[in-house]
């Protein structure tokens, strides 16, 4: 029996019907999404919920298609300037304004060519889905569009794409990652390709491990702040004894586990996240550019070599 497609044209209909791609904050909608009416992914999917940094606005499910999506999210919340994330971002066939535009009118007073027009410029054929005698053109999407706040108040994106490994013998994969980065370099938006080569697989399942805690509602501030201004006394400790020390002084587990991680993955504790699972390995303080380097997207590093 011959197999449905895994896109028809009428799918890409759906999802502008049901406003996919739009919003800001906790009103995004995913272009993509884990729901049993979708195509299923090739990789394992995750819904991870956030609250946004210090838990700005109401909380959203996160939906990512793969293990290494999930990676590089929780990567990329850790970001000092976060303000907001969107996953599965769809990249616009036809010129138009800028993403920025989402949080702001006219916020970039210009027009940006589509991916249909930089196909055209790179002499590449533009992907496209057929079904039935029906086509249109593919709408390609970008894995996570990070909004930063800078420091001077300014904001600006950063898009991040990821994948298992870099596409080397694929000449097709490699020309779509081309016009992905063509896109968001008109636009004038930094570009990375994250793939697993660029973190340490400890660092990520610590990640995965601790984010119950460190996306969960805000913490005890002054239970962090005890943390932050003992972070040196701490150093070498292990998490039995920093349970055991802030126990005494009234708290519960979770509060612990809450600041601790919280505090971790907010840089205001510069413990290295490269340790093992075991309760009885100790926290190692970090200078802060030791820290950073544990995080390809805070740090900007990039796969694409191409």
């Amino acid at each position: 029996m011959r197999k449905k497609p895994l896109f028809t044209p009428r799918d890409l209909e759906r999802f502008r019907e049901r406003f996919r791609g739009t919003g800001i904050f906790e009103a995004f909608i995913a272009w993509h999404r884990v729901t049993r009416t979708d195509p299923s992914s090739r990789g394992r999917s995750h819904l991870q919920v956030w609250a946004g940094p210090s838990n700005e606005w109401k909380p959203r499910h996160y939906e990512f298609l793969s293990d290494g999506e999930l990676v590089a999210f929780h990567l990329a919340t850790m970001h000092p300037g976060i303000l907001d994330i969107r996953e599965q971002f769809p990249l616009a066939l036809d010129s138009g304004t800028h993403e920025l535009n989402a949080y702001r009118d006219r916020f970039v007073d210009s027009t940006f060519p589509g991916t249909i027009e930089l196909a055209e410029k790179l002499h590449m054929k533009h992907p496209i889905v057929t079904h039935k005698g029906d086509s249109a053109p593919w709408v390609l999407s970008t894995d996570l569009l990070l909004t930063i706040r800078e420091t001077g108040g300014e904001l600006k994106l950063l898009a991040v794409s990821v994948r298992p490994a870099i596409p080397w013998k694929d000449e097709r994969a490699k020309e779509l990652l081309n016009l992905e980065r063509e896109y968001w370099t008109a636009r004038g938006v930094q570009w990375l390709l994250i793939t697993p080569t660029l973190y340490d697989p400890l660092v990520a399942r610590n990640l995965h491990m601790t984010s119950c805690w460190a996306l969960a509602p805000k913490c005890d501030q002054q239970l962090l702040q005890w943390m932050v201004e003992e972070q040196h006394g701490l150093n070498g400790e292990n998490l039995t004894s920093i349970h055991r020390r802030c126990r005494e002084m009234g708290t519960n587990a979770d509060a612990v586990n809450r600041a601790l991680w919280q505090g971790i993955w907010s840089s205001n504790l510069l413990f290295d996240l490269r340790r093992t699972r075991w309760p009885s390995a100790p926290f190692v303080l970090l200078s802060s550019r030791e820290y950073w380097d544990r995080n390809p997207i805070v740090s900007g590093r990039t796969s694409w070599k191409f």
